[in-house]
């Protein structure tokens, strides 16, 4: 067996079971994970964006932003701080645009339009993990962290990506971007859309908080959201 097949499945299962795991068991963990993959994802956006020699984004002003805003959307959605929290987020943000201005590079408006699309692009989405994991109870004035929905954002995701594989290898035929993404078929597309969607079902059955409806809503803005970022 391919030694490089065996890593990649190494990692992928390792990196399921920490993502899963953290999610899972608290609070804590679930905000440490995620305010990690946000700085994270933000780098790895810059260096992209880097790599083409025309954009020099800063790095690690955004990846302090993405953390930042992970964690303010997390204290308001707590209770722990009211919208003044958000003040610091909004000067980093001013900071980014202006020190763009003074700093002697080539481009200064796209390295700060980069910068602040990787918060809209990266840190946002994962910062709004924060709502759909705290539910604020203003009957008994307590905060209550459920897991469920922002695990099944991944399942989800994950369920519609394998859907979308596995029809497409068997039976794609019709490129859905070839420009941007050659592999991809419509065939495959819509067979990850019907699994995802046929997927919702089963947490609408033993979770039913919200309604199935709700659920296959939650599936169906997914897979709209993933068509977007290819």
């Amino acid at each position: 067996m391919n030694s490089n097949f065996i890593k990649r499945a190494t990692t992928g299962i390792l990196f399921v079971a920490i993502l899963v795991g953290s999610i899972l068991y608290a609070p804590i963990s679930f905000g440490i994970l995620f305010v990690a993959i946000s700085a994270l994802s933000i780098y790895e956006f810059g260096q992209i964006i880097n790599r083409t020699g025309e954009v020099s984004m800063n790095k690690t002003i955004a990846m302090l932003g993405g953390a930042y805003l992970f964690l303010a959307v997390m204290g308001f959605c707590i209770n722990a701080a009211d919208s003044k929290i958000f003040i610091p987020y909004i000067i980093l943000l001013l900071y980014i645009m202006i020190s763009e201005l003074y700093l002697k590079k080539k481009n200064p408006v796209l390295n700060w339009a980069y910068a602040l699309f990787s918060q809209l692009y990266i840190g946002l989405p994962f910062a709004l993990l924060n709502v759909l994991a705290f539910h604020n109870d203003a009957e008994y004035d307590t905060v209550s962290y459920n897991p469920i929905l922002p695990l099944s954002v991944f399942i989800f995701l994950w369920l519609s990506d394998t859907g979308a594989y596995c029809v497409g290898s068997l039976i794609g035929k019709h490129k859905l971007f070839e420009r941007i993404s050659p592999k991809k078929s419509w065939e495959g597309s819509i067979g990850g859309g019907i699994l995802a969607i046929a997927s919702s079902f089963v947490p609408a059955h033993f979770f039913p908080f919200i309604s199935t409806l709700e659920w296959i809503g939650l599936a169906l803005s997914l897979l709209y959201s993933a068509r977007g970022a290819i």
